[in-house]
């Protein structure tokens, strides 16, 4: 296997209304700062995540390459998905050893649409999308089984969000938001601070291999495992209670012995889904970013989620990290990336 690393981390500070910026606009800033960091004006591959229909227009993310800088011409990919996964595509590039270095980005403006309409999109065509069930209805069946399997409670779920809360306040990129309160029921068992918020933002990253890598970067966090599994489609064929495409990812990923998870869980109690399926104990400091709770930027929160985790190898304060991303239903799609200071990939 090549030596792969996450060499530079960029992201935007997040808002959680709609600020007149164009996807373009939103996402120059952060391509400029992370060519800045590496020194590069132009890499071997360019790969995006993002969705059409958050702008509402066929081919949307084609002008987001004029912040990128298309020409000369240059090669380049998208994933109609979280960015996370455009990262794993530049991954599997980078192992052809035809290039050396890579850019994966991921937008998204969720604010200027109704997400939760939106979203309706991802189910099946036939029989769910049509009843016009949303992800937070389908996340409270999903929290509601939890609770009934492990007895979990809503303080359980409150306290997630609560920790979750106060790091994203400690966290300049995320959205400052208060202290859960007495707040009313969005779909029982869900109060409004155990969704992630609505949220505007970008985010991007620097693959490199081998001795680009450690030409970059002082500290590189080296891809040591990185795996990606799916669920069956349909919510109602499987066990809501459990993630086994988490689990089977995290241990191909080599999830064990981690330091810090950043996990994409965009329900508080999909947090305490995600630990039981990696294994994750009281040891593991789980989204000191505040996670996807403080901050939730369709189609890149996920690839903030393995950002996060490789600025923890950069600074030194850890030596094992795992970044999470999720997409669809009911942690339908799950991908699990572990990053190592060492390189014992």
């Amino acid at each position: 296997m090549r030596e792969i690393a996450v060499v530079a981390f960029a992201q935007t500070r997040h808002s959680g209304e709609d600020e007149g910026l164009a996807e373009i606009e939103m996402l120059a800033p952060v391509i400029t700062e992370i060519k800045e960091r590496t020194g590069l004006a132009r890499f071997g591959f360019t790969c995006s995540g993002s969705c059409d229909y958050l702008a509402g227009a066929p081919f949307a993310f084609v002008s987001a390459l004029d912040a990128i800088g298309a020409w000369p011409p240059i090669s380049e990919s998208h994933v109609e998905m979280d960015a996370a996964w455009a990262l794993y595509e530049a991954w599997v590039k980078l192992l052809h050893g035809d290039i050396d270095t890579a850019l994966v980005y991921g937008f998204g403006k969720s604010s200027q649409g109704n997400l939760r309409a939106i979203l309706t999109q991802q189910l099946d065509p036939y029989h769910l999308a049509p009843l016009g069930i949303d992800a937070v209805s389908l996340a409270a069946l999903q929290a509601r089984a939890y609770m009934e399997r492990t007895g979990a409670k809503e303080d359980d779920l409150r306290a997630v969000a609560a920790r979750s809360r106060a790091s994203g306040r400690g966290n300049p990129y995320a959205l400052h938001l208060e202290e859960p309160g007495e707040e009313e029921y969005d779909v029982a068992p869900l109060r409004p601070y155990d969704v992630a918020p609505i949220t505007d933002g970008a985010a991007a990253i620097v693959l490199a291999a081998g001795d680009k890598a450690r030409e970059l970067c002082e500290r590189p966090a080296w891809i040591a495992g990185i795996d990606h599994r799916g669920e069956p489609h349909a919510p109602g064929v499987r066990d809501l209670t459990r993630s086994e495409a988490t689990r089977v990812a995290g241990e191909k990923a080599g999830a064990a012995g981690v330091e810090v998870a950043e996990l994409h869980a965009q329900f508080s109690h999909e947090e305490l889904i995600l630990r039981e399926a990696l294994g994750l104990g009281d040891g593991v400091t789980v989204n000191p970013s505040g996670g996807a709770l403080s901050a939730n930027p369709m189609m890149a929160a996920g690839l903030i989620r393995i950002g996060e985790a490789a600025a923890r190898i950069h600074d030194g304060t850890a030596s094992r990290t795992l970044g999470h991303a999720s997409s669809g239903p009911c942690l339908q799609q799950n991908l699990v990336c572990v990053l190592s200071g060492e390189n014992d990939g």
